[in-house]
């Protein structure tokens, strides 16, 4: 399983968070079974958002394959022979 990218952890915690608020404060629920539904709703908003993020695309590498028909035949090295005066 791949790993959660930056943007998918984003904004899941982003929606979980502002969603709660919002439903929080939308629907004045003032007992403890209401705020965990709406807890647990906001979490797995969180998570669709979070799934739905589009993955990036992978890169490509460039093949470096060898040419077909070497343009220039490699040049053999010449021999020199240096003398040192003693």
């Amino acid at each position: 399983m791949p790993r959660p990218t930056a943007a998918q952890i984003t904004y899941g915690s982003m929606t979980v968070i502002f969603s709660t608020l919002a439903m929080l404060l939308l629907s004045q629920t003032s007992s403890a079974v209401g705020t965990a539904v709406i807890a647990v709703s906001a979490l797995a908003l969180g998570l669709l958002v979070a799934l739905t993020v589009p993955q990036p695309k992978p890169r490509v590498v460039a093949v470096n394959r060898p040419a077909e028909h070497p343009a220039e035949a490699p040049v053999p090295a010449v021999a020199t022979s240096s003398k040192t005066a003693a």
